[in-house]
């Protein structure tokens, strides 16, 4: 069985008005995962993962690059333990 795991990310640069939230769950959804993804005030998406390592793994790489409209800056990356305490992966 796959090991699971848990991340919360933070993106930083032109990430909002560009469908990142969109393309993250479709992304997400693609690769099975659970979790959620959100607009921050300052102007970030932060989002938090979880599913199997190799897939989170997958996503995390998609995120440094985002969709097409968007320029990431930056990621923040904290790996957490694993929870299992999401049902599907929502946009909020």
């Amino acid at each position: 069985m796959a090991e699971k795991v848990r991340v919360h990310i933070l993106i930083k640069g032109l990430v909002q008005g560009v469908f990142f939230r969109q393309t993250t769950q479709q992304m997400a959804e693609i690769l099975g995962l659970k979790g959620w993804v959100r607009n921050t005030p300052d102007g970030k998406v932060e989002a938090v993962f979880e599913g199997e390592k190799e897939k989170v793994e997958k996503m995390l790489d998609w995120a440094k690059k985002g969709p097409t409209s968007a320029r990431v800056d930056g990621v923040d990356v904290k790996w957490e333990e694993y929870k299992g305490e999401f049902k599907e992966f929502e946009k909020r």
